[in-house]
């Protein structure tokens, strides 16, 4: 896996756009998720694991910041970064990369490992912590982004 993860490219929809001709926020969304859902098959997340384990992955919170609209037929990446992670959670930042090379938007999220028969938040299985320890010894190396922590709120003069 690379260092950040960087998805295969994604296409903003027609559908997807507002009455304004840009991406609607929402989907902003789900090329973020459509980037996680990528590293989930590699981590070993993926649909096969919920049928075989009835675990699954939620996401407990997510900071997204627009930065750059985007348009129809616009062509992004999605970048994965792991902060951190424990048996139970896991602590990541994203980016969304035109492919002309800018960023249009960044997101900061965390994701549980859940067990659906509750549902209540689980232990992640071995198999899939030496994995997460993998990928964080890949990441240790990278910077930590200057936009994780942001605090949200209105700045007053």
């Amino acid at each position: 896996m690379t260092a950040p993860f960087i998805s295969k490219p994604m296409l903003v929809e027609e559908q997807w756009l507002d009455f304004n001709g840009h991406l609607n926020m929402a989907f902003y969304n789900v090329l973020f998720d459509r980037g996680v859902d990528q590293v989930g098959d590699i981590l070993g997340f993926g649909p096969a694991y919920r049928e075989r384990t009835g675990n699954t992955t939620f996401s407990a919170e997510f900071h997204l910041c627009y930065l750059r609209e985007l348009h129809l037929g616009d062509q992004v990446t999605a970048s994965f970064q792991l902060l951190d992670y424990d048996a139970k959670s896991f602590h990541f930042y994203q980016e969304l990369t035109h492919v002309d090379g800018w960023t249009a938007a960044t997101g900061e999220g965390v994701g549980l490992h859940i067990d659906q028969s509750g549902p209540k938040v689980a232990p992640m299985p071995e198999d899939i912590l030496a994995k997460f320890a993998a990928l964080s010894e890949q990441h240790r190396s990278l910077p930590r982004p200057s936009r994780v922590g942001r605090v949200m709120g209105i700045r007053h003069k």
